[in-house]
């Protein structure tokens, strides 16, 4: 178990370290990968995850344009950050600081479960005009288990006790916690992804970014401003996803204007790990769509 991660010593084999760089905007520093050239493509990674989680698919589309990946707020290599940014509309108004630093204009934002809430909020909110938003296995909508007001109660406790975060990643550093959280993802990834999430989980500082983001954010907000979201909306499932149901992207496509569903069999809540090769041919098809085109075709 450790307090934080160093850059020094955890990212000394951290997936696409060549691209990393370390930013200040919205009050805190960033950790960033950026590759690639021509326009700009945003990538944001889910709750408990980071950078790594796009290790196989950031380069492919690097091949084609400008990409960007942060480690959201207070999670991977990024600093905690001033408290209002762990709301939902915080994180979004954050993030558009952080591009407004890099001075870019991203044309597709894609948003993998909580990140893809992220981008919603940050179109809805006018901090942003993508041409498209694709989230892949999108947390848009209420948990259906557990209730609102009672989950986030929930979070709240156990994001205020200091002990929670310590005891979790002691516990992640100990045993297979983790490799049993993400066999209830329903993806299978490797060992060496295993063995990523496995150094995020025993790390205090990452657990405890990650419990006060889901203490604070509120899908039920998210989930009534659906109907006025004008930037269209494509949502690619993985079948297998257990944490977050398929037919939910179909529930989200009755009410936001312009929205579809594609679905791809056999792959979980972790699919762009699973099959970044395959994920990077439906975007692509997708960007190619919105006249969004790689530096090779211009």
């Amino acid at each position: 178990m450790t307090a934080r991660l160093v850059w020094q010593r955890d990212g000394r084999d951290w997936p696409n370290r060549e691209a990393s760089q370390f930013i200040h905007a919205a009050g805190f520093c960033w950790h960033v990968q950026r590759a690639g050239t021509g326009q700009t493509i945003l990538l944001l990674h889910g709750s408990g995850a980071s950078t790594h989680s796009w290790e196989g698919l950031f380069p492919l589309l690097a091949q084609h344009f400008d990409v960007i990946a942060p480690d959201l707020p207070g999670q991977g290599f990024s600093q905690e950050p001033p408290a209002r940014a762990f709301s939902l509309p915080g994180m979004a108004q954050a993030v558009a600081d952080l591009l407004r630093k890099l001075d870019v204009a991203p044309q597709i934002i894609i948003g993998h479960s909580a990140g893809a809430a992220v981008a919603v909020r940050m179109s809805l909110d006018k901090l942003c005009a993508p041409r498209a938003i694709i989230g892949v296995n999108a947390a848009l909508l209420p948990f259906e288990d557990l209730t609102g007001p009672i989950y986030a109660g929930m979070a709240k406790l156990l994001a205020m006790n200091p002990l929670v975060p310590w005891a979790f990643a002691n516990l992640a550093r100990r045993g297979a916690t983790v490799e049993r959280l993400i066999q209830e993802t329903g993806s299978r990834i490797s060992d060496r992804g295993l063995a990523l999430y496995g150094r995020l989980a025993g790390t205090t500082s990452h657990v405890a970014a990650t419990l006060r983001m889901m203490a604070n954010w509120n899908l039920g907000e998210l989930e009534r401003d659906l109907p006025k979201l004008q930037t269209p909306l494509h949502l690619i499932t993985g079948s297998r996803d257990r944490t977050i149901a398929p037919a939910r992207a179909l529930e989200i496509c009755k009410r936001v204007p312009h929205c579809d569903v594609i679905s791809l069999p056999g792959l979980g809540h972790l699919a762009h790990e699973e099959q970044p090769a395959l994920l990077a041919e439906h975007i692509l098809r997708l960007m190619t769509a919105h006249g969004v085109t790689g530096a090779a075709h211009e």
